[in-house]
């Protein structure tokens, strides 16, 4: 049987004790810390009580104790560790309190664990105002008893989450972590705080449209991060630094098109989309976005800012379109463009810059043929994402309907409905179907604002490289070079070729090749893999109707 804490010097006479206090909660949306502070108090007033000196505390928050738990709880490991490793002076005896039996364990491993570090070290267990000695038989009985109890009541929390978050879902309700750019409003339901609405973040949901604004413009992951961390307005709520991962895991959350995720697969909420998002064009910047940061041909810049307009933004010509050009530097410190691999052709830096950057706003400045290759026919568009659309529906809506029927006995035939064989056949054979109309839908993303600005523009040359203010207009800065570089990709595919001889450093007709897109020859990403085609058929690719100059 257990000791009362106000007889425990009658049981151990001529001892002095010593307090270990561990508090620990599971649910802490706010990081506050309130009900583990609270368990650590009614400890303090306990041990007040009997004249026992608490030496140190322990506290878990927004931590599980079950099985189930995906954090470590790091205070209770360090309190095992102190146990085992940090033993009392001589005439000392410890005392492990907690509030209950669940604040130590909710499965019987952890248990275990700690019943064997306080026998090692001879450490008394309280709870509950029960002090347990586990070196005696009834108590070791009495305190597994409790973990028994403990891991049940955990098992059967779970089941009834799990439950709640099934009709959650079925309902489209917000369900886990708040996400950011969202607020929640709360109200106690059968005893248990839900959320019965989720709506915008008047301050930091815009950040969230902007931040997808400026990746479709073409700035990289690593300027959007440093404007983010400069705007107070858009820190995170958990005080967490933004980075590139936080980042891109917000980019590509469909939640904020005001879905939600559930058995495999993102079906609507009961939550509207980020403001600028709810639109078709909003959600055509999404899935460019998405078709962007997913492209896995993507090639990120890691350590270091972009510094070159055509340095793995190009191919070289007598290689194949496996090996892209990379600049470096000569001798005399200027920087040559070339094939960096094989040093067997290279061109100065600045010429094939130059000769590029004007082709590409030569070409914008022809109205007709870019918006031919550039924007398709919006009524065609429409249609093709309708039509997507209908045909999505009616998978989702026959799969749903061919899975209720195999969960629907039939009394009078004694079977299902529909066996798990033909609905294992039906799933065979819609669910490709079903994804391949989703990855269509989503291929259908439109024209970025970047391509736009330049295609709209009276002259290209002004948003290419901007313009100083005058007396009677403002200044027009030009595009970032991450923005440059971002245009060349998605409208040109340049390749170098060999001189005719050793020797000549002026750009030859023909050195440079160009492929505008619509053009033979265009390729919006590299290959992993040498060229199947074969390199003279890349020299007869048209050049611009009216090159730049060589020199």
């Amino acid at each position: 049987m257990p000791f009362a804490p106000e007889y425990l010097h009658l049981v151990f006479p001529d001892v002095r004790f010593e307090a270990l206090l561990y508090g620990r909660n599971s649910d802490d949306p706010h990081k506050m810390g309130s009900s583990v502070e609270d368990q650590l108090a009614t400890g303090r007033t306990l041990c007040d009580r009997h004249n026992w000196r608490i030496t140190r505390e322990f506290k878990d928050t927004d931590t599980s104790a079950s099985r189930h738990g995906k954090k470590t709880r790091d205070e209770f490991e360090e309190l095992l560790a102190t146990i085992v490793g940090n033993p009392p002076p001589a005439g000392v005896r410890r005392v492990l309190v907690a509030y209950n039996a669940s604040r130590y364990y909710r499965d019987l491993e952890a248990y275990v664990r700690l019943r064997n570090a306080c026998l090692a070290a001879n450490v008394l267990l309280c709870y509950n105002g029960q002090v347990y000695d586990l070196s005696r038989r009834d108590d070791r009985k009495a305190t597994a008893m409790h973990a028994v109890d403990a891991e049940d009541e955990a098992e059967g929390l779970r089941d009834q989450n799990l439950r709640t978050a099934t009709l959650q879902a079925e309902a489209g309700k917000p369900h886990g972590k708040l996400l950011y750019g969202y607020l929640r409003e709360y109200a106690v339901v059968g005893g248990r705080k839900r959320c019965v609405r989720q709506y915008e973040d008047p301050v930091r949901g815009p950040y969230v449209f902007q931040s997808l604004q400026r990746i479709d413009s073409g700035h990289s992951m690593r300027s959007l991060v440093r404007w983010l961390t400069s705007v107070p307005e858009a820190a995170r709520p958990d005080g967490k630094p933004w980075n590139a991962i936080t980042a891109r895991r917000m980019l590509l959350n469909r939640a904020y098109l005001g879905e939600r995720f559930h058995k495999g697969k993102w079906v609507p909420g009961s939550w509207d989309p980020i403001k600028g998002l709810e639109t078709p064009e909003g959600r055509a910047m999404f899935n460019r976005v998405t078709a962007k940061l997913t492209d896995p041909e993507r090639r990120t810049q890691r350590g270091t800012e972009v510094a070159h307009l055509l340095s793995f933004n190009s191919y070289c010509g007598e290689c194949g379109d496996h090996r892209m050009l990379a600049a470096w530097p000569r001798a005399s410190g200027v920087m040559l463009l070339g094939c960096k691999e094989t040093r067997h052709l290279a061109i100065r830096e600045d010429l094939a810059d130059a000769y590029v950057e004007e082709a590409v706003i030569h070409w914008f400045r022809d109205k007709r043929k870019a918006t031919t290759a550039l924007v398709p026919d919006e009524g065609e568009v429409e249609e093709k994402v309708a039509s997507a659309q209908r045909r999505i529906n009616a998978y989702e809506e026959q799969l749903n309907e061919a899975r209720q029927q195999a969960e629907e006995f039939d009394e009078e035939t004694g079977r299902f409905k529909l066996s798990a064989s033909s609905l294992a056949s039906l799933e065979q054979r819609l669910v490709p179907k079903l994804e391949q109309e989703r990855k269509k839908l989503q291929e259908m993303t439109g024209v970025s604002p970047l391509l736009l600005s330049l295609l709209n523009a009276p002259d290209p040359e002004v948003v290419w490289n901007g313009r100083p203010a005058t007396e009677t207009e403002p200044e027009v800065p030009g595009l970032s070079l991450e923005q440059q570089r971002e245009v060349i990709r998605k409208v040109v595919t340049v390749r170098l070729h060999k001189a005719s001889r050793p020797g000549i450093r002026t750009l030859e007709p023909g050195r440079i090749t160009l492929a505008f897109v619509g053009q033979p020859g265009f390729r919006d990403r590299p290959l992993r893999a040498p060229a199947s085609v074969p390199v003279q058929a890349l020299r007869s690719v048209p050049a611009p109707a009216t090159s730049p100059g060589t020199g």
